[in-house]
């Protein structure tokens, strides 16, 4: 306990609990550093309870009940389908529990002491941690400020009723008939999808030509023809003007095309980014970071911040707002702490869309290779040609291969079908590594599995493929 208003000697202040934080307080712990972890919210940040796993798990129950009412595909028979969603609530807080549990069952093992509650610095060595039973008083060696990001809150769409951000669209308490959704990319498409499955009628104003803007145009095409098919309403070009609610629906009125239109629903989702945690009460001002016009925290190759040592990760810092980037980044910034030369090399950051199809992509597209003047290559293999993927009735998709035509480097691949998200991270290896088309080709990949889609491209890539024909010259 503190004595009067000492402060406490700490080795690592970690503010921030999400898949920044705490992985920097383990990996920390790890090398013998006397480590602290502080979060204002429950441990697992945005990520473990209001992001990335009560969204899958939600996009899961919602899988499972699209296959019963399409049982007759598979020579099954299923009646009375229907969904309860208080249980499906149930079933993703159970998932979300057992993941932030684990996290804090984690911490505690490594020996990381955990604060809940807000941090306040008093100068660049000292913070006060404080909730409301107390209010200790830290002197750090080193610290890590991780705190993530929130939904960005639109003038014209303030959250709160029937306007909701990505956190309150998880924790919906009965399933809607109807819902907008402002933005189109891949929190919108994954939302809106995963409520369209359960039977809600679902409208998408994205005010570009296309969704999911961050990938190739005949991946999110893929994804749009399967939203049709759910009866989902996309109008791209879509400029959203504002939003009048009651207690029972919200109108959303709109331009496109220089023409005022207007959709009702029984609530809006908005969802068009996200803002870096760099403002309120932290005081970052007061100690002399530097924060961007953006909010985001300008960092070296160390993760270190204008102050050498205080240390800025994840959503904070310039880059893609991805948990996994952040986990990188944790792993680089408590290493450094500790002495040891870890920087951060992006030579390839894997980007995962959990639409239907799923959507993936890692290193350079096509076009981006090409506008660095590489001279590259292209290969593209359809999901019809690989048994297992037909077994999944999963036929529409590609896996599209990017590699160098000099020396056979692979240097980007996207994948568009199912199971894309875990096919993407055997060719973030063959990146990393330096791998070239053939040694992925020469590689006995097992059978049947859609990981020989990957060995298939690559073999359609030198020439000679087995499993498709190979394009004319």
């Amino acid at each position: 306990m503190v004595v009067g208003d000492a402060s406490l000697d700490i080795d690592l202040l970690v503010v921030g609990a999400g898949p920044g934080g705490y992985v920097a307080a383990i990996r920390a712990a790890q090398l013998g550093q006397k480590v602290i972890i502080a979060d204002k919210a429950k441990f697992g940040g945005v990520c473990l309870n209001v992001g990335c796993i009560p969204s899958k798990a939600l996009i899961n129950s919602a899988h499972h009940y699209e296959s019963m009412l399409h049982a007759s595909d598979f020579g099954l028979s299923a009646e009375k389908v229907s969904v309860d969603f208080g249980k499906v609530q149930e079933y993703k807080t159970s998932v979300v529990n057992k993941m932030t549990g684990g996290v804090e069952m984690l911490l505690k093992a490594n020996k990381v002491e955990m604060f809940n509650g807000e941090v306040m610095f008093i100068n660049e060595n000292e913070a006060r941690l404080f909730n409301d039973q107390e209010a200790p008083r830290y002197r750090f060696k080193n610290c890590i400020i991780a705190t993530g990001s929130r939904p960005i809150e639109l003038k014209p769409f303030p959250f709160g009723g029937r306007i909701l951000s990505s956190t309150e669209a998880l924790s919906l308490p009965e399933l809607p008939k109807s819902l907008i959704v402002i933005g189109g990319g891949y929190i919108g498409i994954e939302l809106g999808q995963m409520y369209s499955k359960f039977g809600t009628k679902v409208t998408v104003l994205e005010g570009a030509d296309t969704i999911l803007p961050g990938f190739d145009k005949d991946m999110s095409q893929l994804v749009v023809k399967k939203l049709k098919k759910s009866n989902v309403d996309i109008v791209n070009g879509a400029l959203a003007k504002g939003a009048e609610q009651t207690d029972k629906e919200v109108t959303v009125t709109y331009e496109v095309g220089g023409e005022q239109k207007s959709v009702t629903a029984d609530y809006l989702l908005v969802t068009v980014g996200r803002r870096p945690n760099t403002d309120g009460e932290l005081g970052l001002e007061l100690i002399g970071v530097k924060v961007g016009e953006r909010g985001l925290i300008e960092v070296d190759d160390q993760c270190r911040t204008n102050i050498k040592h205080i240390f800025a990760i994840g959503d904070i810092v310039p880059g893609a707002a991805l948990a996994h980037k952040a986990s990188y980044e944790a792993k680089v910034a408590a290493e450094a702490i500790a002495g040891l030369p870890s920087k951060v090399d992006y030579k390839c950051i894997p980007a995962v869309a959990f639409s239907d199809p799923e959507c993936a992509s890692v290193g350079y597209t096509e076009k981006e290779a090409k506008e660095k003047g590489l001279k590259v290559k292209s290969s593209k293999f359809p999901f019809g040609g690989n048994g297992r993927a037909v077994t999944l009735n999963g036929a529409d998709g590609f896996l599209k291969l990017i590699h160098d035509v000099d020396t056979g480097l692979v240097l980007g691949a996207q994948i568009a079908g199912v199971e894309a998200s875990n096919m993407i991270a055997e060719l973030g290896l063959a990146i990393e590594m330096g791998a070239t088309i053939e040694d992925i080709a020469l590689t006995i990949h097992a059978h049947p599995t859609l990981a020989e889609i990957t060995m298939d491209a690559a073999e359609l890539a030198m020439g000679h493929p087995i499993h498709t024909l190979a394009p004319k010259s």
